[in-house]
């Protein structure tokens, strides 16, 4: 398979003609192989338009609807940046080439030691992998002007928006009412608005922030 070839049809026909302009992010996903962050077994689909789950609780959602998350945080070069959830590494290695660092937070110890590993390989040396709780994010390290999750979460993350800066943004997939949507949050003080941008196919949902799902008889 033409991996560099099946990247560019990518861009070309998922990513370009859902309203992401923004060129720095189009030219990460031509160079970044998604195909190296999946199993052997996988790897063929990498380009497939459609949510991949590669590890327990882990999943490489649509090229579409990263780009679209990414591109409705407004990620600024001098950002510190969480990640948090790093899972195999490759959504920071797409924020890595926007940002001016990454910090990113994979509780599997194995998952985020072959991110780490990706990373290097890809020589992105702006971007640190730490073992950790995405749901309690890396207050140590902040606090943040851009938090990401590109993970579906079904309940306000407020342990990570404490850890953003005034006038930071926490960019994630919401689900309410079994619909899924970008959304994002920012910070105002001590105020916290958020915002829908787009419907999304995304569905696994991270640990910690999903909702409880009621008894029933």
């Amino acid at each position: 398979m033409d991996y560099k070839l099946a990247r560019m049809r990518m861009v070309d026909s998922q990513v370009r003609p859902n309203d992401v302009t923004d060129l720095r992010i189009q030219t990460a996903m031509e160079n970044t192989p998604r195909e190296i962050f999946l199993p052997v077994e996988l790897r063929d689909q990498a380009y497939v338009e459609r949510e991949l789950n590669y590890a327990d609780g882990r999943s490489m959602i649509t090229a579409r609807d990263l780009a679209k998350l990414i591109a409705v945080s407004k990620p600024k070069h001098n950002d510190l940046t969480l990640n948090a959830v790093c899972g195999s590494g490759y959504s920071t290695a797409i924020l890595a080439q926007l940002v001016e660092m990454v910090v990113a937070v994979e509780s599997d110890e194995t998952l985020g030691a072959a991110a780490q590993e990706h990373l290097n390989k890809l020589n992105i040396n702006n971007a640190a992998v730490i073992s950790g709780d995405p749901v309690k994010g890396a207050a140590d390290q902040g606090p943040f002007d851009l938090i990401f999750l590109d993970m579906v979460i079904e309940k306000r993350p407020q342990e990570l928006l404490s850890q953003l800066k005034d006038g930071g943004r926490l960019a994630a997939i919401f689900r309410d009412n079994g619909v899924s949507s970008g959304v994002v949050f920012k910070r105002s003080g001590d105020s916290i608005a958020s915002a829908k941008y787009f419907d999304s196919s995304a569905k696994t949902p991270l640990p910690g922030l999903n909702a409880e799902k009621a008894f029933v008889f």
